[in-house]
């Protein structure tokens, strides 16, 4: 069985879809939290190749707040390219508990420069087509990000 975009109901999965000069994403999921994390890595794959051999180095976690799914994705995002910024660490792997009006994100972090870069590095995430909501088979979500 599959959704409007052909992805399989209750799978997880992501990818970049072309767009015109910048980054876009998509994540599918069944829970709201684990489709925030196929974002993560979706967004992670489009500049960066991690391998299965990448270990992380550190961590790094957070209270991210906001007034609705869509702000709250957007939220995630922008704290990945905050760390990449500030501290040249990128998450290889990412975990999120929901709570009321806000996540608890854990990033297991590596070193940037320990990996390959294949694509731009985002600058930030764009306000603009920004979707994160339930559907019939679980959760999608989509962002564009400015590279």
């Amino acid at each position: 069985m599959t959704d409007e975009h052909g992805w399989r109901a209750w799978s997880s999965g992501h990818r970049s879809v072309p767009h015109t000069a910048d980054v876009r994403v998509e994540a599918w999921a069944p829970t709201r939290e684990l489709c925030i994390a196929e974002a993560v890595a979706a967004v992670v794959e489009t500049f960066l190749e991690a391998s299965a051999s990448t270990r992380a180095t550190g961590a790094h976690v957070c209270r991210l707040t906001a007034d609705s799914d869509d702000d709250l994705l957007v939220a995630v995002l922008d704290e990945v390219v905050y760390l990449l910024d500030t501290a040249g660490k990128v998450p290889i792997d990412v975990e999120v508990q929901p709570l009321e009006h806000a996540v608890d994100v854990r990033f297991a972090t590596a070193d940037v420069r320990l990996l390959s870069q294949v694509g731009a590095v985002p600058k930030g995430v764009s306000l603009e087509e920004v979707s994160l909501a339930p559907g019939p088979y679980g959760w999608s979500c989509s962002a564009t990000l400015d590279v």
